[in-house]
């Protein structure tokens, strides 16, 4: 072998000694970074702080000697930077108790005989509002004669406007309880005030948590030291990761059985009510075990594309599905245009289920 062969050799194995060298110290940087990022979780201090980059790549532009020039130097260590901050997200969120990663089998929630997360899809479905005995009554029967096992009914509405409608309070979940008993019907209903969860619990089987509350961290809280299943609904602009640290806020607080639910989004978009975000239904099962169902009646706020969601729904792995049905939608307090009276009921359940998709 002549000597520059020797002399290349030579040379590649003290790079190769040095990559290694780089991988040890790019390992143990990311351990610091990782043990940085539980110290910022626990006071509450976000991940990335600009200042403190700038300040360290200020001090590495400084002590720079070359060869590399200091423009290089930096877009190396801003990438490094952004390895060990993505490594710190990843590792938050290995500690999040609804994260896949921290429990890989599903969660599946009994209620009453249904179970929710299991083998077998489910339907809620009931009025936007419980306005009297005979009108929920009415639907009761429908869903009983359906074979549909939720009753969802609202009786605090949290409305845009405060002279709408807002709900019969207690008596609205002692009539969706009288309804749901005499059906054999779970019961679900929102509640928007800590206050009512103790008084509310008796006649609900679920609790809801709606969009507008996604971010009352004391309702969170509040539900999550009942052990009353709750049902989240993603808030109107809500995130992914906003979402499921939502739900972390009610099983932190030893309350396991949480369903999240996608109702759609606020976009720009004004052919539906909101913008119902198929890809959530995916993401949220790929990243947390809890189940997921998809509001397909808030996401659109139109009849005439109901059941296409749903299948489409159904299709992205979707735990189940919720609907609005009312006697005589015509005359509802609330949500009047969207809600299914019984027969479309009926024919958009049909359509579902021979579809092929709504597993049995």
């Amino acid at each position: 072998m002549s000597t520059n062969e020797n002399s290349l050799e030579l040379l590649r194995e003290q790079l190769d000694a040095t990559n290694l060298q780089l991988l040890e110290l790019l390992s143990q940087r990311a351990e610091l970074a990782g043990q940085l990022g539980k110290l910022k979780e626990a006071q509450g201090v976000p991940d990335f702080d600009p200042v403190r980059e700038q300040q360290m790549l200020d001090k590495l532009i400084a002590a720079n000697r070359g060869p590399f020039d200091d423009a290089t130097i930096r877009q190396l260590f801003k990438d490094i930077f952004k390895a060990s901050l993505n490594y710190q997200k990843e590792e938050h969120k290995k500690h999040l108790i609804v994260s896949r990663k921290n429990q890989p089998d599903s969660t599946v929630i009994k209620v009453k005989d249904t179970l929710v997360g299991g083998k077998a899809s489910i339907m809620v479905a009931g009025p936007c509002s419980v306005e009297s005995y005979q009108q929920t009554r009415e639907v009761g029967a429908a869903l009983k004669e359906a074979g549909v096992p939720i009753l969802r009914g609202g009786a605090f509405k949290p409305r845009t406007s405060p002279y709408d409608f807002q709900g019969l309070g207690i008596e609205g979940l002692q009539i969706l309880k009288r309804v749901g008993d005499e059906f054999g019907l779970a019961t679900i209903s929102e509640i928007v005030d800590p206050r009512h969860l103790e008084e509310a619990i008796p006649y609900i089987d679920i609790i809801q948590i709606g969009a507008r509350n996604m971010h009352n961290f004391e309702l969170l809280k509040a539900a999550g030291e009942t052990r009353t299943p709750v049902l989240l609904k993603r808030g109107l602009a809500a995130t992914m990761e906003e979402f499921l640290h939502a739900a972390e806020y009610i099983v932190s607080r030893g309350n396991t059985q949480v369903m999240l639910i996608e109702r759609g989004i606020r976009t720009y978009e004004k052919w539906t009510r909101n913008t119902l975000d198929i890809s959530a239904v995916p993401i949220l099962k790929k990243e947390s075990h809890l189940p997921v169902l998809v509001d397909v009646t808030h996401s659109t706020g139109r009849k005439d594309i109901l059941a296409p969601c749903a299948k489409a729904a159904l299709a992205a792995g979707a735990d189940g599905i919720m609907v609005e049905v009312h006697p005589n939608p015509a005359v509802a307090l609330s949500d009047a245009q969207q809600q299914l009276n019984i027969p479309e009921f009926h024919k958009f359940l049909s359509e579902v289920k021979e579809s092929g998709l709504f597993k049995a």
